[in-house]
């Protein structure tokens, strides 16, 4: 029997539902979130990720902006506008898309943005809360896939939890996300012997390797959770790090791609910037 479609948009549409109300009662308050997103050059998925930002902003009425630099943009001049954003209170969450262009430090630009700002959920303090297990912003894609993987009803107490990929972004914060939901979790990557055994064991197993159709049905506990956050370009066609075709017949639940995931981080990005409004209220 073919697994259960943990499907994303059907889940995010929900969420949205429900983000627009907080949104609702902050506006009630005086307090209309804000998000400010920052892109630097004209790389072509950067332009969709920002446009579907910006749609999602309007669907649930969060007040979008959206900054655009030119690829020769200085490292000082983008710290300059981030300063400026940190001192807007207009403007609740600040998201810097990446990849930059060459040239730029990344690490040194996130760390300039307020932490209580950093709705992405990458600043090194919110990062450092996470692994702690303290109250913080935690990174979009991860908090989706853990939402995605509640929504599955199972006990996720002992259960064998395997994330491969080691990432900032996906791999080890999933990790911890996991790690506090009892989950013993097992953290593989590109250097891991034998992946296969270890994959063949997780009643949760989240790819985000980025290698197209990477995880195949032999690899798959029967039954499993399988959260697929990959987003590989084959043929012209966007495929997971999972062979969706097969791993289904395995699996007991599974995320499609697209449709899957990838929703879920922006609708997540909605929710934090949200969140980060309302502890404006409470400051």
């Amino acid at each position: 029997m073919s697994a259960q479609l943990l499907d994303g948009k059907v889940m995010s549409e929900a969420l949205r539902g429900e983000i627009a109300l907080r949104v609702a009662a902050l506006k009630e308050k005086g307090v209309t979130p804000g998000l400010a997103v920052i892109l630097v050059g004209e790389d072509p998925a950067s332009q969709i990720y920002v446009r579907n930002k910006g749609v999602g902003c309007e669907q649930v009425g969060i007040h979008s902006v959206t900054i655009r630099l030119p690829e020769t943009t200085a490292q000082a001049e983008l710290e300059e506008h981030i300063r400026r954003l940190n001192a807007d209170e207009s403007i609740h969450g600040i998201l810097v898309q990446l990849p930059l262009p060459k040239g730029l430090d990344e690490a040194a630009a996130l760390a300039v943005i307020a932490p209580e700002k950093d709705v992405d959920g990458f600043h090194i303090q919110n990062a450092g809360k996470l692994l702690n297990g303290l109250p913080g912003v935690v990174a979009c894609t991860p908090k989706g896939a853990l939402e995605m993987i509640r929504r599955t009803g199972i006990d996720l107490n002992g259960k064998e939890a395997v994330v491969v990929g080691r990432s900032n972004i996906v791999g080890k914060p999933m990790a911890m996300l996991l790690l506090q939901q009892n989950c013993t979790v097992t953290m593989c990557h590109s250097r891991t012997v034998d992946l296969a055994a270890h994959t063949r064991r997780a009643d949760i197993l989240v790819a985000a390797v980025g290698k197209a159709k990477f995880i195949t049905a032999d690899m798959v506990k029967p039954g499993a959770v399988v959260i697929d956050v990959g987003i590989n370009r084959v043929d012209g066609k966007v495929v997971g790090d999972v062979d969706f075709d097969a791993v289904r017949e395995v699996a007991g639940w599974i995320t499609p791609v697209p449709g899957g995931v990838g929703r879920m981080t922006i609708t997540m990005l909605l929710a934090n910037t949200v969140e980060a409004a309302e502890r404006t209220l409470h400051a």
